[in-house]
């Protein structure tokens, strides 16, 4: 065979072994019981950077279901973020639309603009379709500041958004719960659901034909995957979720506005898929930990080489890890069956 051949025969991502979707029972539940009790002993600042850890951590599980699955790269994620999240402001602050139902809604909205850039993206590849999304990323805070769109967006100066407040059944049962903590544990229960829906849907029919697509989209297209429709469907499914993500992003923030979605979020959360292991969702906690928390670390070292000190850290992590946290879980995985055996 051919060189030629070879390469066009290689898969986009590196093939993602069915053990590397989900954790086991054990580690989950160790890893949701100590997400379940952490805010109740820490501040409310702290509270606020585990629910934007939640937050991010759902945006990059979407780019991990694009790129990971079907071997789609995008750099435009942050696009479909602010789609979402001015979705949740316009309707709670300009309809009243309760902050839990806006969801949906959002993530609606943004699936059916993913699944139509996912259209004219056909064409496109690698590097080709990187460019797109990323030019999707640069216009999308300037097409936010349009006057048409003014009176909805507030253009320039964004839209403040009412952080909602716990329900009234804590404060009868006599528990006071604040509203960062009620906003974290809603977080929560909406990471687990999609999580568990992402798991599920990589293990159906519909996961399967991404997946075929992603190792060789020629020998899928032989074996009657409708090639079209899955990379659209993939595209729609990861804006959707990361729709879902800007939603609740808007709402634990309390401010939209068009200079917080620009480039750097995109390549934030792509950064965060690569840290955490492309194509291991549980990874998806990982990379977003690592985009919250190590910005914070690296000032702390040093305020005023801060971004020197990021770049130390990342390069450190890329050269101890090339594979992401999923090669810490799988070393983790064989010393323990290891010990086991002794």
């Amino acid at each position: 065979m051919s060189t030629v051949q070879d390469v066009s025969a290689a898969p986009a991502v590196a093939a993602v072994p069915k053990k590397a979707m989900a954790l086991g029972p054990l580690a989950s539940l160790i890893i949701l019981a100590l997400l379940i009790v952490t805010p109740l002993f820490v501040k409310n600042f702290i509270i606020f950077q585990m629910t934007m850890w939640l937050i991010y951590a759902i945006a990059v599980l979407a780019l991990n279901i694009l790129t990971g699955a079907s071997g789609q790269f995008s750099l435009g994620q942050s696009a479909f973020y602010a789609l979402g999240a001015y979705t949740s402001a316009i309707l709670m602050e300009h309809v009243g639309v309760n902050y839990a139902l806006t969801l949906p809604v959002a993530g609606l909205v943004c699936f059916i603009a993913g699944f139509l850039f996912g259209l004219p993206a056909l064409r496109l590849s690698g590097i080709y379709l990187a460019l797109a999304t990323f030019a999707l990323a640069v216009a999308m805070p300037q097409l936010l500041k349009l006057g048409v769109f003014e009176h909805w967006t507030g253009g320039v100066q964004g839209l403040v958004v009412t952080k909602p407040d716990a329900p009234e059944i804590f404060a009868s049962m006599g528990l006071k719960v604040s509203q960062d903590m009620w906003l974290y544990f809603f977080t929560l229960a909406v990471t687990i659901v999609i999580y568990l829906l992402s798991v599920n849907l990589l293990k159906s029919r519909s996961g399967r034909a991404m997946m075929a697509i992603r190792d060789n989209e020629i020998a899928a297209s032989a074996m009657g995957v409708d090639v079209s429709l899955y990379k659209t469907l993939a595209f729609g499914v990861s804006a959707g979720i990361t729709g879902v993500a800007g939603g609740l992003g808007a709402i634990a923030v309390q401010f939209v506005a068009p200079d917080g979605y620009t480039i750097q979020l995109a390549i934030a959360l792509f950064l965060g898929m690569v840290v955490g292991g492309v194509g291991w969702l549980p990874g998806s906690l990982a990379g977003a930990a690592f985009i919250v928390f190590v910005p914070n670390i690296a000032e702390h070292i040093s305020k005023g080489l801060s971004g020197a000190v990021f770049g130390v850290i990342l390069i450190i992590i890329i050269f101890l890890l090339p594979n992401g946290a999923r090669q810490l879980a799988y070393g983790a995985q064989s010393l323990i069956g290891k010990l086991r055996k002794h």
